[in-house]
C-alpha cells in the first residue's frame, strides 16, 4: 500500500532517472529518503554519479559495472530507480540508485544525507556519539543510519509502497546553490565532476585516492 509523501515533495518521474548517470545524481540532489515505518525522513546532501561498461554510452573505469554485469552489480544495468546496495570493506551498505535505461549500467552512490526526522530510529542505530550534522555523513553511515542492507537490494527506490523510498522537493528554490568536483576515494577517472552536494554540514571531507589517474 503506498504512503503519502512529505508535504512540499511529490513523486520521482522514473524517465529524469533514465539519462545519463550526472543528469540523475543532479536530479536526486536534495531529495528525501523516507522510511514511513520508522517515520524517517532524511535529505540526500551529497551525490556521486557512476556510469557502465567502456562500449555503452556512459563508460567509467571507476563504477563497479564497468567490466559488465555480475551478481553484484545486475541492478546497476537497469531499470531506473532501483536500489543497487553492496556491502564496503566487508563492513559497511553503501546505497545507490540505478539510473539509464534497461541494459545500460548506471548509478548515483548517496554520500550523505541530513535527518530531518526520525532521529530515535537513528541514533538507535547510529548511537548517542555521532554529532547530529554527523550521523549521515559519508556513504557507510548514510546506510547505517538509514538502517539500508542488502534485502532492500533492487527495491523499486520510487514506490511509495516500499520500505525506503526516495520523493522530490515540489519548488526548484529547495535545491540550489549546487556544487560540483571530483569523486571521493576514486583511483581511475578520478578527476571527472561527477561528485555533487549542497552547502551543508552534513556533507563528507573531499579525499583524492593516493594512486588516483584520469582516464576516459
Amino acid at each position: 500500500m503506498p504512503f503519502p509523501l512529505p508535504d512540499g515533495y511529490s513523486a520521482l518521474d522514473r524517465s529524469a532517472l533514465s539519462g545519463a548517470p550526472i543528469e540523475a545524481a543532479q536530479m536526486l540532489l536534495g531529495c528525501v529518503i523516507v522510511i514511513p515505518a520508522e517515520d524517517v525522513i532524511a535529505t540526500i546532501t551529497e551525490v556521486e554519479a557512476y556510469g557502465g561498461p567502456a562500449d555503452q554510452r556512459y563508460p567509467d573505469p571507476a563504477a563497479h559495472c564497468f567490466m559488465g554485469p555480475t551478481d553484484r552489480n545486475r541492478a546497476m544495468f537497469g531499470p531506473a530507480g532501483h536500489w543497487y546496495i553492496y556491502r564496503s570493506y566487508g563492513i559497511h551498505f553503501c546505497a545507490n540508485i540505478t539510473s539509464a535505461t534497461d541494459g545500460t549500467g548506471g548509478g548515483v552512490l548517496v554520500r550523505s544525507v541530513r535527518i530531518e526526522q526520525g532521529m530515535d530510529a537513528v541514533r538507535r542505530r547510529r548511537g548517542e556519539k555521532p554529532a547530529v550534522a554527523g550521523l549521515g555523513r559519508g556513504p557507510g553511515n548514510v546506510g547505517q543510519a538509514l538502517g539500508l542492507d542488502l534485502s532492500d537490494y533492487g527495491a523499486d527506490a520510487l514506490d511509495s509502497s516500499s520500505r525506503v523510498f526516495v520523493a522530490q522537493p515540489e519548488t526548484a528554490d529547495l535545491v540550489s546553490d549546487i556544487h560540483a568536483g571530483p569523486r571521493v576515494g576514486v583511483r581511475r577517472a578520478a578527476n571527472r565532476p561527477w561528485r555533487l552536494w549542497l552547502p551543508d554540514a552534513s556533507v563528507s571531507t573531499y579525499r583524492r585516492h593516493k594512486k588516483a589517474v584520469e582516464e576516459f
